[in-house]
């Protein structure tokens, strides 16, 4: 049998009717409750005014065991004996005690000195089961820190730590709690962005659910220097929308694209003193619920363009760097082919040749050619052509 901390529980017990009945119900051999000629007692101070038998069923065989404010104390096994007229009879029941899971929390923290996502869940018994994963899947080993502490009373508070994955932007994080006998399973999710937007402007604020919430209802609120406000409510049941003052005629949600699961609000004209803060969407639905904490910052529409363009993202900067070296390179490499191009049409045949070394035969040259390496050519040829003359008039 399973019992509901703090209320009633029935232990049951029936038998052959008959007469002359006398009950006792034992834990582990301790007496706990005891009924003989229509009178009932106990003697533990444990179970003192919380036990009492269907006395007016007795007679009809039912020898039950009413146990009030149940608590972890109570859990364990208990004996119903019954004697009658008729002889002994025995039955044997196992109680277990359970703080079901009310409410399970998620939220972004920075008190250790990192950040971590926290999922919390308080008045529990027995201590339950964490579970974390991402949306999309990561490859990183998850190291989770899960503090289970009980109060007086034997309920636990857990509290578990998963430090952000830094490696991949705009996950979401679920954390999923089981109870320890397996008949209930809660879960949380969160999801965290940051976005800009031009003051004045109409703004989307996304805010998607995940695929496992269906059919859920869904609030808004804004934060601004630590103060939440609520901004807007749908339900899902009636498919109402509710926005809240002063936030009337300043959001919005499309009705249509809410059972879709898109709850995105459009902030129209936004003023960039008044609406920067952080928006939070949540989604819930029994035993589930999703978060989005959307950073929105709002710029003036004089600078607006200017730091959208700065904050645009880095892989569009890259782009540019790389085209711009892509060019630089084409040009060099066109200037480099048409000067060579250039070079080669400058070297005609004719220059070519007259490049290439002269070969004299040293042995004419002696003769016919004075060694006057200092006079211009014009003049060499001409004493060569005038010392010819003169040599063959001397032969005639």
């Amino acid at each position: 049998v399973t019992c509901v901390f703090s209320e009633e529980c029935v232990l049951p017990c029936t038998f052959q009717p008959a007469s002359d009945e006398v009950i006792h119900w034992l834990k582990q051999e301790v007496l706990v409750h005891s009924f003989r000629q229509g009178m009932e007692w106990t003697d533990s101070q444990q179970y003192a005014g919380r036990t009492s038998l269907f006395t007016h069923l007795v007679s009809h065989g039912n020898a039950s065991l009413r146990l009030r404010g149940c608590s972890p104390r109570d859990r364990g096994r208990y004996k119903c004996d019954v004697r009658t007229s008729a002889g002994l009879h025995e039955a044997h029941v196992v109680v277990r005690v359970e703080a079901a899971i009310q409410a399970l929390s998620i939220e972004l923290s920075r008190l250790s000195g990192y950040e971590e996502m926290k999922c919390t869940t308080r008045d529990v018994y027995p201590a339950p089961h964490v579970f974390w994963a991402t949306e999309p899947p990561t490859a990183d080993y998850f190291r989770p820190i899960t503090r289970k502490l009980a109060d007086q009373q034997g309920l636990y508070v857990v509290e578990s730590r998963l430090r952000k994955v830094h490696s991949q932007s705009e996950l979401t994080y679920i954390c999923t709690v089981n109870s320890s006998y397996g008949t209930l399973a809660w879960t949380a999710s969160i999801r965290e962005r940051e976005i800009s937007g031009v003051e004045g402007k109409i703004l989307t604020i996304p805010c998607q659910a995940p695929p496992y919430l269906r059919n859920p209802s869904l609030s808004w609120s804004f934060t601004h220097r630590s103060k939440p406000t609520r901004i807007l409510a749908y339900d899902s049941q009636s498919q109402q929308t509710f926005a809240l003052a002063p936030w009337e005629g300043r959001v919005r949600v499309d009705a249509l694209r809410l059972s879709l699961g898109d709850g995105s609000l459009h902030l129209v004209k936004p003023d960039s003193q008044e609406h920067t803060g952080t928006y939070t969407c949540v989604y819930y639905a029994p035993q589930k619920t999703h978060t989005e904490n959307t950073g929105v910052k709002i710029i003036s529409a004089v600078t607006g363009e200017h730091e959208l363009i700065q904050d645009a993202p880095q892989w569009w900067i890259v782009a540019v760097v790389i085209v711009t070296l892509t060019l630089a390179l084409t040009g060099i490499l066109i200037y480099l082919k048409v000067r060579g191009d250039q070079s080669q049409a400058s070297n005609s045949p004719e220059q070519s040749s007259e490049m290439q070394p002269v070969k004299v035969d040293q042995r004419r040259s002696s003769e016919s050619i004075p060694l006057n390496m200092t006079r211009p050519l014009g003049r060499i040829a001409h004493s060569v052509n005038l010392h010819t003359t003169q040599h063959m008039d001397h032969k005639r």
